[in-house]
């Protein structure tokens, strides 16, 4: 795949890493969160007790976190660097994560972004002075179990969003490769590039709703919006390899992949329901199941897990719950000693945890931008990746370039698919995180991940689901667009 010239580390071009082969997992999870990036999230990876492991560097070795702790670029200060200040994983604001969002940081040049421009990213709600340039104080340990969860699993340096825009898009890439209508508009880069203008999204949404589409050379025209309901092949039709659940919190919610696909959802009209046998059977809507599933071995072979607004990490919306939860899955599935013929689901499962998008908050590491057609809207910017299994080396630390496509490389090569058989990301992706395994390893004993929130609150939880929409950054930047 052809690329644009842009400068990068140069071992992650020429180093060569020598594994052993990955080992075959019977179940493959891939929890999702919403709009963060390392240099937000994950300060606490370069201080005590965790920054003993390894140090931090925006010029890492093989042993470092590539996260930067001060001097963030922005052109609008005097010398051109700003010094980031702390805020709450549960703070009152929110930044927008649109596709003119992505443009205003970037500061694209002739060399690939420049990443100086997040101060022109809106910002709504109790919005404190340079809103963008902050990172989640942990002072209290709120986001320890992320930080225990990337000290003693695996941690990518590069991993980016595939998409340069919000939630709807990327939730597309990460079940079915691409946001774009068909898989003809994939092959010319016309993407949905968007939030959905409504409260509902997918084949079910209201008659008037309408989602925007990019095209090449990376415009969205004002007039060229269309329904959110697409046709094209996804993850989900390769059953005769896998089963599949995609665990959510609404049915129309825009983190909510399966809604917006027609053959799965086979919706009964505007505004009303998805129908569909493959929904049916393999969409469920209590996120919280995923922890009843495991404990009652009927974890599917490939999940997809989506939290509530509390559970999210989203700005606005969370209330700090998300490193629990995120903990409370691992820890289940680390408990399991019975499920799969008694040898339980710890020594056969691989768990992917990322984030959707970066969520309007810095961070320093530049995206490769693709080629045309496609690079006009791919790749986007830096989010977290874990990797956690019996096979992951305690403290591993990645170094190559990985985006959505890659996960879903992963779950086709595991389950012995073609890789790039949808011919979307998948194709597109040049990795596909196996160096994050090694069959060769004695499985690893499990140690529990500390955490406020234990499995039964989870799974009775009473707050809100909330909807994830409440977002209103992006439909007060209708303007821009």
């Amino acid at each position: 795949m052809k690329r644009l010239a842009i400068a990068l580390p140069v071992f992650l071009y020429f180093a060569i890493v020598v594994r052993a082969e990955a080992p075959h997992f019977q179940h493959v999870i891939v929890i999702v969160q919403e709009n963060r990036t390392p240099d937000n999230l994950f300060q606490g990876l370069c201080a005590p007790p965790y920054g003993t492991h390894a140090s931090c560097s925006t010029a890492p070795d093989p042993n470092q976190y590539n996260i930067q702790t001060s001097n963030w670029l922005d052109k609008t200060q005097h010398g051109g660097v700003t010094q980031p200040q702390p805020v709450e994983l549960a703070n009152d604001y929110d930044l927008s994560n649109a596709h003119e969002a992505f443009r205003q940081m970037c500061d694209k040049g002739r060399d690939g972004c420049r990443m100086d421009g997040a101060a022109r990213i809106p910002c709504l709600g109790d919005c404190p002075s340079q809103p963008q340039f902050r990172y989640v104080d942990n002072s209290s340990g709120i986001v320890d179990p992320y930080l225990n969860i990337a000290t003693q699993f695996g941690w990518a340096n590069y991993m980016f969003q595939t998409n340069q825009g919000p939630s709807f898009p990327a939730h597309q890439f990460l079940f079915g490769g691409t946001s774009a209508p068909t898989a003809e508009d994939d092959a010319l880069g016309i993407f949905a590039s968007e939030n959905v203008s409504g409260t509902i999204a997918g084949c079910t949404a209201l008659r008037r709703t309408s989602v925007q589409l990019i095209l090449p050379p990376g415009i969205e025209p004002l007039d060229l919006k269309i329904y959110p309901c697409f046709e094209h092949m996804t993850m989900g039709d390769f059953e005769q390899y896998f089963s599949w659940k995609y665990y959510a919190p609404s049915a129309g919610s825009i983190w909510t992949a399966p809604n917006a696909i027609q053959h799965i959802c086979q919706s009964s009209g505007y505004g009303g329901e998805c129908q569909g046998e493959q929904w049916t059977n393999n969409v469920d809507l209590q996120p919280a199941d995923v922890l009843t599933d495991i404990a009652n071995c009927n974890l599917r072979d490939v999940s997809w897990v989506i939290p509530t607004a509390a559970n999210s990490d989203q700005p606005g919306l969370n209330d700090g719950g998300g490193p629990a939860w995120v903990a409370s899955i691992v820890n289940a599935v680390g408990a399991s000693d019975s499920c799969d013929g008694g040898s339980g689901y710890w020594q056969d499962t691989a768990i992917f945890i990322t984030w959707a998008d970066w969520g309007g908050w810095y961070d320093h590491e530049r995206p490769i931008i693709l080629a045309q057609p496609e690079g006009d809207y791919q790749y986007g910017f830096r989010v977290p990746l874990l990797v956690v299994s019996a096979y992951t080396p305690a403290g591993y630390i990645n170094p190559y370039h990985h985006h959505f496509g890659s996960i879903l490389r992963f779950i086709e090569r595991n389950f012995g698919i073609p890789e790039g058989a949808l011919n979307f990301a998948d194709a597109r992706a040049e990795t596909d995180l196996t160096l994050f395994f090694d069959s060769t390893l004695t499985p690893r004993t499990f140690q529990p991940i500390p955490t406020r929130l234990d499995k039964d609150f989870l799974v009775n939880d009473k707050r809100p689901a909330g909807d994830p929409h409440d977002d209103k950054v992006d439909s007060e930047l209708a303007s821009y667009h």
